[in-house]
């Protein structure tokens, strides 16, 4: 048998809950639920106690702690990050609660941007033009507290690791101000995107921090300038390039990167299918202050005031070449 509750779980339900054990689903109401979660989505949440399952409507639920939930990511050093396997989905706010620490802001002397804590080193990723052109930057983070509260906090002591202007990647790395490990937020691993799904961004839009948006996915795939990118609804604004675009399982599925200023949420993501291949092959990429190709942008030149061919140069180099005139079979005149 099951019991569907929208409006509110009966006493009952949560009497035969306190004989079962493992999982935990916190009501708004103060009681709470323990089972086993069968079935978790952003709008509701199944849980077996044992004499029957129990639905509850998400709008119900204060939190939702789950008896494996640190075994979830799996860390690869070699590379960096970690990815995770069978995570629920819950909606935005619950997992906001989690994946908040693992979002900066990156700040320079020309302006600001987000990234998104990796590892537990503290590599982070944000977007190449968030850093281009500097050396001096800094990271704000939020150190979460014994009493759940986030504690704002500034390091000075920020590394570039490497740097690619065609993906707009930039990896950098932190030093742990305390000497602990950093919270981190898990790179989605199957690369499954869809229309439609729900998605939302964390960063510091136009410097307010820590600002959550939420949209869907437009389009999964779409070619800008020969490379793919995810379209999305959700609002992305000055602030947010470098920042986490995560699905509703708290997984990185794109970096926010750029927006259509002349339309509305339109807005832009660098998959995380390139994200991983930029921290799998970062030698590649190694930022180099002495390489002019590493962490650098150079404008193209100038336009010509006309159209056509160039005017000749001071040196004669760029004089057309004369061509001599060819004769036709059985004409007096040349072919001009």
């Amino acid at each position: 048998m099951q019991f569907t509750f929208q409006a509110a779980v009966p006493a009952f339900a949560i009497a035969i809950a306190t004989i079962a054990s493992g999982d935990v689903v916190k009501l708004r109401s103060g009681a709470s639920i323990d089972g086993k979660i069968l079935k978790q989505t952003d709008r509701a949440v199944w849980v077996d106690i044992g004499a029957d399952v129990v639905q509850v409507d998400m709008e119900q639920v204060d939190s939702v702690t789950r008896e494996d939930s640190g075994a979830a990511l799996q860390p690869d050093v070699s590379q960096l990050f970690s990815t995770a396997k069978d995570l629920p989905t819950l909606p935005p706010k619950e997992l906001a609660k989690g994946l908040g620490a693992s979002v900066i802001k990156v700040s320079t002397p020309g302006g600001l941007g987000s990234g998104v804590i990796i590892s537990p080193d503290g590599f982070a990723i944000t977007n190449a033009h968030v850093i281009q052109g500097e050396r001096s930057l800094r990271a704000t983070i939020w150190v979460r507290q014994p009493d759940g509260s986030l504690k704002r906090t500034d390091i000075d002591d920020v590394e570039i690791e490497a740097v690619s202007n065609s993906l707009d990647l930039a990896l950098i790395k932190l030093k742990s101000p305390d000497g602990k490990p950093f919270p981190v937020a898990p790179i989605e691993g199957d690369d499954s995107i869809e229309a439609g799904q729900r998605v939302f961004a964390i960063g510091n839009p136009l410097g307010l921090e820590r600002t959550l948006t939420e949209g869907v996915v437009s389009v999964p795939a779409m070619q800008l300038d020969g490379r793919t990118y995810i379209q999305t609804d959700t609002p992305i604004n000055p602030g947010n390039s470098g920042g986490p675009l995560f699905n509703m399982r708290g997984e990185v599925v794109g970096i926010t990167n750029m927006k259509i200023t002349l339309g509305e949420n339109v807005g832009f993501a660098i998959p995380a299918r390139y994200l991983k291949d930029f921290v799998r092959h970062r030698e590649a990429f190694a930022f180099d202050k002495n390489n002019p190709n590493s962490g650098h942008f150079y404008h193209g030149g100038p336009p010509r005031p006309q159209p056509g061919a160039p005017s000749e140069l001071e040196d004669g180099s760029s004089k057309p070449a004369v061509v001599p005139p060819r004769a036709i079979p059985g004409s007096d005149s040349p072919n001009k």
